[in-house]
């Protein structure tokens, strides 16, 4: 029997004499260069993260593209991931930046805009085998989760993944699962399967974003259809990863990524009612988020 709910954990307090380091680290891995140019995901991701009131926020993306996506977010510190002569990423010398770099992260979030190549897929692998931090992951390394031929024993870090509905159907295929994200009768038990397989919290996005951990299930009453545009689905992802890195581990991951959802949804219902509108561009939600959390519930 799934534990369901319709409203979000209250939020902590913001600590007043609180620093940087107070509120915390966020670890961001995306963007790619070479073919497509994606610069977009990973600098949304670290702007929500910063407007969700996370400390710090530490980019690492190709050496190429990095000053690129740092002046979309200067508040941001950049980690330069080299690639080898052939344009590929240097999946052993990215491992070792990353270690690096991001050791005092509370939490990491990969994927928006990283690629879906072999060094990515070696990349995320190594992540998701280390117990030490907590993932969001999203877009591109949900793909490569999907093509990995054993994600369930590989997954051993705690996790947060925030599928769309075709990202989610996808893994579930490469588990022989058959559920159907998008009825609305059986998203929830749907989200709630995964979950329950992969041992992770699962934010199966869409109407009515259901949030779960196999156990327990929030189901997200924010939101409009102003939400379907580029660039949000990246801005949940660092809501999510914000919100864990402030209040994680006093309150777990399914309470972090619910409060994620509602702040999301929220803030794009901001928009729209002062508009009358629901059309909306990411940047434009990103903005909204502080009035959003200042009117949590």
């Amino acid at each position: 029997m799934t534990d369901v709910h319709d409203a979000p954990p209250p939020m902590p307090p913001r600590d007043p004499d609180g620093h940087k380091g107070t509120f915390g680290t966020v670890g961001v891995i995306g963007g790619q260069c070479g073919g497509e140019l994606m610069i977009g995901g990973p600098a949304f991701t670290a702007l929500a993260a910063l407007r969700s009131g996370c400390g710090l926020a530490m980019l690492a993306a190709p050496r190429p593209i990095l000053p690129t996506i740092l002046s979309v977010v200067p508040e941001a510190t950049g980690l330069p991931l080299d690639r080898l002569d052939s344009g590929a990423l240097d999946a052993s010398a990215a491992a070792a930046t990353i270690d690096r770099g991001l050791a005092g992260a509370r939490v990491i979030a990969i994927g928006p805009g990283f690629g879906e190549a072999e060094p990515q897929r070696q990349v995320l692998l190594r992540l998701l085998a280390r117990e030490d931090h907590p993932l969001v992951v999203d877009a591109d390394a949900l793909n490569l989760m999907a093509t990995t031929s054993d994600v369930q024993g590989d997954l051993r870090a705690p996790a947060i993944l925030t599928p769309h509905p075709g990202e989610f159907a996808r893994i579930a295929r490469s588990l022989d699962m058959d559920p159907d994200p998008v009825g609305p009768e059986r998203r929830l038990e749907s989200a709630r399967a995964l979950a329950a397989r992969l041992g992770v919290v699962v934010v199966l996005k869409g109407p009515g974003t259901v949030v779960s951990d196999g156990l327990r299930a929030y189901v997200n009453p924010t939101g409009n259809p102003g939400l379907a545009t580029g660039g949000s689905g990246d801005v949940l992802t660092g809501l999510c990863a914000g919100f864990v890195a402030q209040f994680h581990p006093r309150l777990d991951l399914l309470e972090c990524a619910a409060m994620a959802t509602w702040v999301h949804g929220h803030a794009a219902d901001l928009l729209v009612g002062r508009r009358g509108t629901p059309r909306l561009i990411a940047r434009e939600l990103i903005e909204a988020i502080p009035d959003a959390i200042a009117s949590y519930p």
